[in-house]
């Protein structure tokens, strides 16, 4: 993939859509969650016209607490997941990227407190409406065996949509290209929700 990658989705939207475009501004995938699911269904295409199918990740229960996000070819095959730490999470986002049932990668929030004061802030009126230009979250996509720093993502100041940028930092082979892309999307709609 070519970095910087972009991920953007507008705030007010019925159904969540998030587009990621990478550093030469082509489109990498396109993703339409399903609406009114009891279970987490979301929909990765190659690009906005949802013709060519991608992928799909599947949660693995109704209530997503510590839900496991499996990622699953068009031929139904697994390839990967996410799953969300719990309690630890409450504060401070911490999620694991799992090659199978592995844990090899762990998403981290560098500093809960920007994510609280955007959450704060986001709530007042008039004031709210600047607040998601003012406090951004970054988070970071390490591996678990050797603690180093593959990707950063960092939520970016814009008005009446998020806008988040994957930098690589470390390298990535190409098993884990896709997983940390469809990490950090599952990721910023599951945080998104959180507020």
């Amino acid at each position: 993939m070519n970095y910087p990658l972009e991920l953007s989705f507008k705030i007010v939207a019925l159904a969540p859509q998030l587009k990621v475009t990478d550093a030469a501004g082509e489109t990498v995938c396109y993703v339409k969650q399903k609406m009114f699911k009891l279970k987490e269904a979301v929909e990765v295409f190659t690009d906005e016209t949802r013709t060519e199918k991608l992928c799909e990740i599947k949660a693995d229960r109704i209530i997503d607490f510590s839900a496991k996000y499996t990622f699953f070819t068009t031929n139904d095959e697994a390839f990967g997941a996410i799953r969300r730490k719990g309690m630890r999470s409450i504060w401070k986002a911490h999620y694991e990227i799992l090659d199978h049932e592995t844990p090899e990668l762990e998403i981290r929030e560098e500093n809960g407190w920007v994510k609280v004061m955007d959450s704060f802030f986001g709530e007042l009126p008039i004031i709210g409406a600047f607040a998601g230009y003012f406090f951004n979250p970054t988070y970071l996509i390490k591996c678990i065996d050797t603690g180093e720093v593959m990707v950063r993502v960092k939520k970016q100041p814009a008005f009446w949509e998020g806008k988040f940028v994957l930098e690589q930092l470390g390298s990535i082979d190409d098993g884990d290209q896709l997983r940390v892309m469809l990490s950090t999307l599952m990721m910023v709609l599951l945080e998104r929700s959180r507020g």
